[in-house]
């Protein structure tokens, strides 16, 4: 019988709750039992793939090709689950089957009662993803309720779950609370006050939540952990500090520390052994021990909202790990680099230069123009997606003398369309689920830089985008030095592109960020890191 681990928050957004279930995972993992992870998103769209990241931050892309929360990358990252399209269930989705049900006539018969056909696809959705995404059940299934208690949008993703231990046992169930307990530093005390009203509102619910996860800046003291437990209604075992740690990688440590797991174990009815988190412990530990440091510059047009670029900063860090090498991040908008002298001016300090994904004509200029001072000057350079394709786009136009060429996405009538759109895709129409999504094939030339990173001839890798290298021109760049170094198995669609005349340039059409942990990097983000590594001391 798998066991359900409802994770939910209060007070107000950004308290961590996906780190939370990401920790518990982790937890459970360590304890030798099967986890899997499931968020449900209160916003209408069906998943984040068209909205913007000044709204949404980051969409993560699992393997079999799903647009989900940013949430889900935690998941991933804390622990070996591998997840899929039913791991992210949004109102949107929701809503979408229940009408498509209501058209074909599955409730004819009288009019269509909405909460509990939306409760019922919640409580399907639940179930789904409690298979994992493999099909075969797990020990434990972790979800993620978005939103704060207390939204209207999120009524009846908690309803659902009110009503979840009457199909399962209440045995069966366990809820985790995330709230905030503040100090207020001018009168030098902590407050419980908000957590209060917070349950109180869950509990109006009807949802009596089994463990609170204070998030704190302070150790919560004793006597206030009796506090909560007596006006919220838990034992006061059940009242977990949440301290803010420098690390996100600590939490699991700290929350052990803290009793958690043991407190879940006990509440689920669990049969397992003691956590081993000895190998945990190191991966944190050759984290926080770094001896070396690098400036990577990531050229791009959100970096003023860094949770666009969330998976991708991770990997950069991830990267440094087995180098003992820390990263530091200079974040340059793309649009600050254009005019004579802009890049040479904004990345004069850069150890390596990165241009991400994204969507949209804004900041390609910019980005072009890096990506010419990272060749020209030897700078280590990583380009992802977007970027892989500027590098084609600035390759044509300042080495194949095509001066006009561009990617048909920000100029349909070019006469020279390095980039364009896929068989049977167009710049119009409609956008959601039209791409190319989720993990593809990938071979790599023998002896190319790609090769020596991955250590292999043969990779899977996700991908998320819409154009492609366009192949009437792949002979005029491989004349100026343009490696093509990595194409899909049969040889149609180019994957990777790298220059031989360079001490370290590698540019991907796929998002590699998505299959990089603390506890296993990516090996081209530990490349490029190590590659901004020697061109720092001069080795390169």
């Amino acid at each position: 019988m798998t066991k359900f681990i409802f994770v939910t928050g209060g007070v107000l957004s950004s308290l961590g709750k996906g780190i939370a279930a990401a920790s518990i995972g982790n937890l459970m993992e360590a304890r030798g039992l099967s986890v899997t992870f499931q968020k449900l998103d209160p916003y209408v769209n069906v998943d984040p793939g068209t909205m913007s990241p000044y709204q949404h931050g980051e969409v993560y892309v699992t393997r079999d090709g799903a647009e989900t929360d940013l949430d889900l990358g935690h998941y991933e990252r804390f622990t070996t689950v591998r997840l899929g399209k039913n791991s992210n269930y949004t109102t949107g989705r929701i809503y979408n089957s229940v009408i498509t049900k209501e058209r074909r006539g599955d409730y004819l018969g009288g009019t269509v009662q909405v909460i509990p056909h939306i409760t019922d696809e919640i409580k399907n959705g639940i179930h789904e993803g409690a298979k994992g995404p493999d099909g075969r059940g797990v020990d434990v299934a972790i979800v993620e309720i978005g939103g704060t208690v207390g939204d209207i949008e999120s009524l009846p993703f908690l309803e659902a779950i009110r009503q979840f231990p009457f199909e399962v046992g209440r045995e069966n169930v366990a809820y985790c609370h995330v709230t905030l307990v503040p100090y207020i530093k001018v009168a030098g005390e902590i407050k419980t006050k908000p957590t209060q009203h917070s349950v109180t509102k869950l509990r109006e619910i009807g949802i009596m939540p089994d463990v609170l996860l204070c998030r704190a800046e302070i150790p919560v003291p004793e006597a206030m952990k009796q506090k909560i437990a007596l006006f919220c209604n838990v034992e006061p075992n059940g009242v977990i500090t949440a301290l803010d740690v420098g690390n996100i990688y600590e939490v699991p440590l700290a929350l052990h520390e803290e009793g958690l797991d043991s407190i879940l174990v006990k509440r689920l009815g669990l049969k397992c052994h003691e956590p081993d988190l000895e190998p945990w412990r190191k991966v944190v530990e050759a984290m926080n021990h770094r001896t070396e440091t690098v400036n990577i510059a990531l050229v791009g047009k959100y970096v003023e909202l860094r949770e666009a670029y969330k998976s991708l900063c991770e990997a950069l860090s991830h990267g440094g790990i087995p180098g003992g090498i820390q990263v530091n991040l200079s974040w340059v908008d793309a649009g600050d680099l254009t005019g004579p002298g802009g890049a040479e001016a904004g990345l004069a300090e850069a150890d390596g230069i990165l241009v991400p994904g994204g969507f949209g004509e804004r900041g390609i200029s910019g980005k072009i123009e890096a990506i010419r001072y990272a060749r020209e000057n030897g700078v280590p350079f990583f380009g992802i997606c977007l970027g892989m394709q500027c590098a084609v786009i600035e390759s044509a136009r300042n080495l194949a003398g095509l001066e006009k060429a561009h990617s048909a996405e920000f100029e349909p009538g070019s006469p020279d369309p390095v980039i364009h759109f896929m068989e049977g895709q167009s710049e119009t129409g409609d956008k959601g689920g039209t791409m190319r999504l989720g993990a593809y094939d990938c071979r790599l030339a023998p002896g190319s830089l790609a090769e020596k990173t991955y250590g292999t001839t043969f990779v899977s890798e996700r991908h998320r985008h819409r154009l492609e290298f366009n192949n009437a021109y792949r002979e005029r760049l491989e004349a100026v030095g343009l490696r093509i170094s990595g194409t899909s198995p049969d040889d149609t669609l180019v994957e990777i592109v790298e220059r031989p005349d360079h001490p370290w340039f590698l540019a991907v059409q796929f998002h590699p960020e998505f299959q990089s942990s603390p506890a296993s990097p990516h090996p081209v983000f530990t490349g490029f890191v190590e590659a901004a590594l020697r061109r720092k001391k001069g080795e390169a």
